[in-house]
């Protein structure tokens, strides 16, 4: 099956063509720029999916949320794809007939897609092919995309460069609030969870992130993150919070911030491809309003981030 093939049939969602186009991107195959080619003319900068990003501590209970959401989402009627990149998550066998077994509420859903990404080392947490990921998430028809991730150090900053909407999971007990704080956690949160609810200090987890976002600067037409207190175990709460998380999205449309945060998505990533093809070559790109107009390109379907790649290339590196 050629690469045309593969896209058309991904787009109309048959779950194999989908499964082979994320081997391909995690592999780095040879196919992957003709893949990432098709791909662009299918991605829309203010629509697609919603891209959801899920961190936390682990422990927090970030696969079970997950596991609700997907649930919350499909009874919506929605196509739902969720990319696991959590080595400690219930979900991730490394294979997707492994993430289908531990996933057994939504094994036999067909508008279900599951995938494990593997860390390969990467500092951050995520996947390096995440991003691409997403895009072949998002062309085979996706409503939501779910990524939930390694709940160490920089990976809950990197998820919000990712997703539209990043969701900070905190339990009672563990002083996550605080610890949140600290690492700067809170800076990216459009919407804070107090997971475990049904437990012993979860009004204080809950009275911890209220003080802690009240102390931050809001402007009126700014987002205020929301709390929301769920036992993801039993449901509870997660329809309030698949409503906080579709006001947030409907705020990102209505203030242009989806298109901003879309083509920062498409920047860090054309910026990623570009230092990897030339490494030395040349330094940081931050600043280059080069780069700014290929990711507005990128981010409108109008360019595929290799193309896009290549022309930074040819535009930066020395003759």
């Amino acid at each position: 099956m050629n690469v045309g093939e593969l896209v058309e049939r991904a787009g109309k969602g048959e779950p194999r063509a989908v499964a082979r186009l994320i081997s391909l991107v995690e592999n780095a195959s040879p196919q992957l720029r003709p893949v990432m080619k098709a791909l662009a003319p299918l991605v829309a900068a203010d629509g697609g999916a919603h891209v959801i990003g899920l961190t936390g501590s682990p422990g927090v209970g970030k696969s079970t949320s997950t596991s609700a959401l997907v649930g919350a989402f499909r009874s919506q009627g929605k196509r739902v794809g969720v990319l696991a990149v959590d080595p400690s998550s219930p979900f991730t066998g490394g294979a997707l007939l492994g993430d289908r077994v531990r996933m057994q509420d939504h094994a036999t859903d067909p508008e279900v897609f599951i995938r494990s990404m593997a860390t390969r080392g990467h500092l951050g947490g995520l996947a390096w092919a995440t991003p691409q990921a997403l895009r072949v998430l998002d062309a085979a028809g996706c409503d939501v995309i779910l990524i939930e991730t390694v709940g160490v150090g920089q990976a809950e900053v990197e998820v919000a460069s990712l997703a539209d909407s990043t969701i900070v999971l905190v339990a009672p007990g563990m002083g996550d609030a605080i610890q949140a704080a600290k690492a700067g956690i809170l800076e990216v949160g459009d919407v804070f969870v107090v997971n475990k609810a049904d437990r012993d200090g979860a009004q204080q987890a809950v009275r911890d992130l209220r003080n802690m976002i009240a102390l931050a600067a809001y402007g009126p037409d700014d987002w205020k993150p929301p709390i929301v207190s769920t036992v993801a175990a039993r449901g509870e709460g997660i329809e309030e919070l698949v409503r906080r998380l579709a006001e947030h999205h409907d705020w990102l449309v209505g203030s242009g911030r989806l298109r901003e945060r879309r083509v920062a998505r498409a920047r860090d990533e054309v910026a990623a491809i570009a230092l990897t093809a030339v490494r030395e070559r040349f330094g940081d790109l931050d600043g280059d309003d080069r780069l700014d107009r290929l990711a507005g390109r990128v981010a409108e379907g109008a360019l595929d981030p290799y193309t896009a790649a290549d022309e930074l290339v040819e535009a930066v590196a020395p003759s």
